[in-house]
């Protein structure tokens, strides 16, 4: 008999030797902005919001299949999942095996959905009276407002806060869980290895930094870096001992579409125990982090797994800076010569850390973008004391990443103008500018990078200055100072804009 002609037979059928969850790899995709997330983002199901991220997910399992036409029903898969990538393959006879169709079936079970299937139907609903139960059996002829009965005399009865229905079996086409169905095709009967792949939203990652704060010697600084990944999630379905793989970097997804998160429910934290962990390497524009161990992914949960064991002794720099101007400038289409445009003054003196992610300064390791905080040790108990937190970028190999910890107590700043002149019908604008930043600690100097931005226009010149600076681009100088315990260092400029 001719397989095609063969009656196709209809079956929900089970793994048979592999568990569902067996020989499953799972590679993970965050489009969260960095450091914008937390495990308690996701509390009670994420309180109803989308989850940043996808999931490319392989499974390999064994199903009995029957030469000729068989329906093979997988009921354990998400609820996110997208139907149009999902793709089926026998490993066992890939030359003899296809899928003549395929579907995703999410029509799920609910009371609403089951009373809406049996209107016209006999039912019988039960309704608290006094101390006992009352029931009521009638045809259900509406379920808007309350369950309407109509009585076999005719009468009609409106029923609410009930408190059960019973009804008299499980309607055809509702599902409990939602499920792939194919269409399979072969001439091989008997056990087959399959291979599922999919995406799946409600899925993502993130990487937290946690960086512990030293001064072994005056004007120096080493950190101890250790790094966590926090996984999520909420597609709906688990996963047990899975391949885990960590994309870092900014792949582009055509028209994506918001995911929402699946029901809510708690979220377990779970610490991974020290063991094999993760191994970097380049892929295509990106950088791929594997798992050396299996790993399990309940539904609605978080997990965190070590990304590298700490580094210590890392080199660092403590920059502290001083931006005088109130608020952020930027270039405008015309030149700015209105004279008290900008001239509001800053006192803070921004505390910043620098770090080379080079293998000489005890890094060297391309970091995925995150949350980094650090703390600093207080000898008197040896407890960690929090100093400050930031975000970073992706960031590569022996590029250098800077963060933003606070402001300074001891370390004020103040910025006036002393002067202005402007000729309009000449096209130049001229200002006179002086900035102050005192040292109030009485026994350390400090080095602070007076940072100026020449916003008024894009052509601009510094004609006099009271010392050196440099230009970092095309509209900020940098003016380095040493202040002396107790001490105050003043910087004097004169610069010219002409259009």
């Amino acid at each position: 008999m001719n397989p095609i002609a063969r009656p196709l037979v209809a079956a929900t059928l089970a793994a048979l030797a592999l568990p569902a969850g067996a020989g499953t790899a799972i590679t993970l995709y965050s489009s969260a902005r960095p450091g914008t997330l937390s495990p308690q983002t996701f509390r009670n199901g994420g309180e109803g919001m989308a989850v940043p991220g996808y999931a490319l997910v392989r499974e390999d399992r064994r199903f009995d299949l029957r030469a000729g036409r068989t329906l093979l029903r997988v009921p354990d898969v998400p609820a996110l999942i997208d139907p149009t990538t999902v793709s089926f393959a026998s490993l066992t006879d890939p030359a003899g095996t296809r899928v003549v169709e395929q579907s995703f079936e999410f029509d799920l079970t609910s009371p609403e959905k089951l009373l809406s299937r049996y209107l016209d139907h006999e039912i019988t609903v039960e309704q608290p009276r006094g101390q006992g139960v009352g029931a009521f059996t009638g045809i259900l002829v509406g379920t808007l407002g309350g369950l309407t009965l109509k009585a076999a005399d005719g009468s009609v009865r409106v029923v609410n806060g009930y408190s059960g229905v019973t009804l008299p079996g499980l309607p055809g086409g509702l599902i409990s869980r939602p499920t792939l169905v194919w269409d399979i095709e072969t001439g091989r009967a008997g056990a087959h290895d399959a291979r599922i792949a999919y995406q799946t939203g409600g899925m993502t990652w993130w990487a937290d930094y946690n960086l512990t704060y030293t001064e072994p010697g005056p004007g120096k600084c080493r950190l101890d870096v250790g790094a966590w990944v926090t996984v999520v999630n909420q597609s709906g379905a688990a996963y047990a001992d899975a391949k885990l793989k960590l994309i870092a970097g900014d792949v582009q997804r055509a028209q994506p579409r918001p995911q929402m998160a699946a029901a809510p429910a708690a979220l377990g934290r779970v610490q991974e125990a020290k063991a094999a962990g993760f191994e970097e390497k380049a892929f295509f524009e990106y950088h791929l982090y594997t798992l050396g161990r299996p790993t399990s992914l309940a539904q609605n949960s978080t997990k965190q797994i070590e990304l590298f064991p700490t580094a210590t002794g890392v080199g660092c720099e403590k920059k502290l800076v001083y931006a005088g101007q109130a608020m952020g400038l930027a270039y405008y289409g015309s030149p700015m010569t209105d004279r008290g445009f900008g001239v509001q003054s800053n006192r803070k003196v921004d505390v910043y850390l620098r770090i080379r992610n080079a293998k000489a300064d005890g890094l060297g390791i391309p970091l995925p973008a995150g949350k980094l905080r650090v703390s600093k040790r207080d000898d008197a108990d040896g407890s960690l004391e929090f100093i400050g937190e930031d975000l970073i970028d992706h960031t590569a190999r022996d590029e250098t990443v800077q963060v933003k910890l606070g402001s300074a107590f001891d370390v004020v700043g103040e910025r006036r103008q002393l002067d202005y002149r402007v000729d309009t019908s000449a096209k130049w604008i001229e200002e006179d500018i002086e900035i102050r930043v005192r040292n109030q600690k009485p026994d350390e100097a400090v080095d602070v990078i007076v940072k100026e931005n020449l916003y008024r226009w894009s052509a601009w010149s510094i004609t006099r200055k009271s010392q050196d600076f440099r230009k970092e681009d095309s509209r900020t100088a940098l003016f380095p100072v040493r202040i002396a315990p107790k001490g105050e260092a003043v910087v004097r400029y004169t610069v010219r804009y002409t259009w």
